[in-house]
């Protein structure tokens, strides 16, 4: 089942690119097939999920490299449901927001990100991950270089040498975890991690050189921690992330901000912490100061925008901070309340929660960002507009629903993850978590600003033509606004399926 969720999207590009070049909507209507198939299948696997089971279900193992004792090792667990699901999701929507794309290449590369999204989040070897890890970059490259606004020529060379930056040095780690174990299994390499079994192996087979097996566990600890720091993107290996996200087609934002972000939170929590159980618990303090700076410097960045995809991006940063701030404060002691493992579960609920949450809500806000730059003729400034409320309430009002989401409106689904995350990191580290506080402030000053400048006030004479939106338009968006107040509800929908492996993460893996 998770092979073929792969092929699928795969398969379905390589049909998709190979239509004629005048074939555009054709092909966005296939590839919107394809897509939609995968959600399918993705919803076809949850039905079938064992939500009181906390390990790994569905999985496939098959010899694959024999000289490597490489096996292709597949499952998912309640946090690789999560993402399959959300990348199931965000891909139609990224394709509908592509309308005006006539491509078929275009199409078929969305569809080739979407197959790397899945095998990421179901590969159980570090082989296997790799190659769609690195899958997923190329044709991402491609599409913000070919359909990016102006700039896309410089902006799609940072997004590619920082990304591949940080590959390398996750290569470079993973290589020398395999010369010490001899395995590249997930699993393996955490219960030796667990045990305290890699130290002693990392000693044996790198040792010298001056280098201490806890100097060597450092390194490579530091190694992987940068290849996903930059994916995040975690302060100060964001600065690719503002001018990419401005610069690429609304429909490749979407997957980068709604998916393709939360590939580095999920190799946090998926590869770094049950790998380097010690080092997670010896670099607990810098983590959370860094989570600090991401939340806090990221969000007063954001209030100094005036360019509203730049805004967001910021923004984007500023949300997965919090994530950071969750993993992190799972490896701290300080100010252990009396349950630390219910601590450290809210904790980890919040930071999966939060992944999903944010990558619905920030896709469906530079969707609308999308609309506005098409409506406003390239404009999207806060300061261009003004009033747009008063020619189209129905646009302003939905645009609203998922801005208040990102702020953390109760009853929406951008709240709980947001909760859950402080509910745990408080007891755990309380300074930190206090510290991150002040994100939430700024994000509310500067969503509102947005809101202000926007959509109230007097209207710009521009823009009394501006059209609200359609009716398909309307149907378009209406999915993912449901999902959000449902979510903001009842976040047992996700919480539920996630239960098991939370508990189960807390007691195998995480520190103290």
């Amino acid at each position: 089942m998770l092979s073929l969720l792969t092929l699928l999207p795969f398969a379905g590009g390589l049909i998709v690119m190979a239509l004629p070049s005048a074939g555009g909507r054709t092909a966005r209507r296939l590839a919107l097939g394809f897509s939609l198939g995968a959600l399918a299948l993705v919803l076809w696997v949850w039905s079938g999920f064992n939500p009181a089971v906390g390990g790994f279900q569905f999985e496939e193992t098959h010899p694959w490299v024999t000289t490597l004792a490489l096996d292709y090792h597949l499952g998912v667990d309640g946090l690789g449901l999560l993402m399959i699901l959300l990348a199931a999701i965000v891909t139609p929507m990224a394709l509908l927001a592509s309308s005006k794309i006539g491509t078929p290449l275009y199409h078929g590369l969305v569809l080739w990100v979407q197959a790397g999204l899945f095998g990421t989040f179901t590969a159980l070897n570090f082989f296997h991950w790799f190659l769609f890890w690195e899958l997923s970059l190329v044709p991402a490259f491609f599409l913000i270089r070919l359909w990016g606004g102006p700039r896309r020529g410089e902006v799609a060379t940072q997004f590619f040498v920082y990304t591949m930056a940080g590959s390398v040095a996750l290569l470079l780690a993973f290589l020398g975890l395999f010369l010490a174990a001899h395995t590249f299994e997930f699993s393996r390499l955490a219960e030796m991690g667990r045990k305290g079994e890699l130290t002693i192996l990392l000693a044996a087979k790198l040792g010298g050189h001056g280098l201490s097996a806890d100097h060597l566990g450092l390194l490579l600890f530091a190694g992987v921690f940068l290849g996903f720091a930059v994916k995040v993107p975690v302060m100060p290996f964001h600065t690719w992330l503002p001018a990419t996200y401005a610069e690429a087609p609304a429909g490749t934002t979407m997957l980068l901000t709604g998916a393709m972000s939360k590939m580095g939170v999920y190799g946090l929590l998926r590869i770094l912490a049950p790998i380097f159980p010690e080092q997670m618990r010896q670099l607990a303090t810098p983590l959370l100061w860094l989570a600090v700076a991401t939340i806090v410097f990221s969000a007063g960045a954001a209030f100094a925008q005036r360019d509203l995809k730049r805004l967001l991006a910021y923004s984007s940063i500023n949300h997965l901070g919090y994530c950071l701030l969750g993993i992190a404060a799972l490896g701290s002691m300080g100010g252990l309340a009396a349950a630390p493992e219910r601590e450290r579960a809210a904790a980890l609920s919040g930071v999966c929660l939060q992944m999903f949450n944010h990558g619905l809500t920030a896709a469906l806000l530079f969707w609308f960002a999308g609309l506005i730059e098409e409506r406003g003729g390239g404009l999207r400034g806060l300061n261009d507009f003004g009033g747009l409320r008063k020619v189209a309430p129905v646009f302003c009002g939905l645009m609203g629903i998922a801005l208040f989401s990102s702020l953390g409106l109760p009853g929406l689904n951008g709240f709980i993850g947001e909760f859950l995350v402080f509910k745990g990191a408080f007891p755990l580290a309380p300074w930190p978590a206090a510290a991150a506080v002040f994100g939430l402030l700024i994000t509310a000053v500067f969503i509102l600003t947005l809101i202000q400048r926007v959509f109230n006030g007097p209207l710009n004479q521009r823009w009394q033509k501006f059209p609200d939106l359609t009716l398909a338009e309307r149907i378009a968006v209406a999915p993912a606004l449901l999902l959000m107040l449902a979510l903001g509800v009842y976040p047992q929908l996700l919480l539920g399926p996630l239960h098991a492996t939370v508990q189960q993460m807390v007691r195998y893996w995480l520190p103290g």
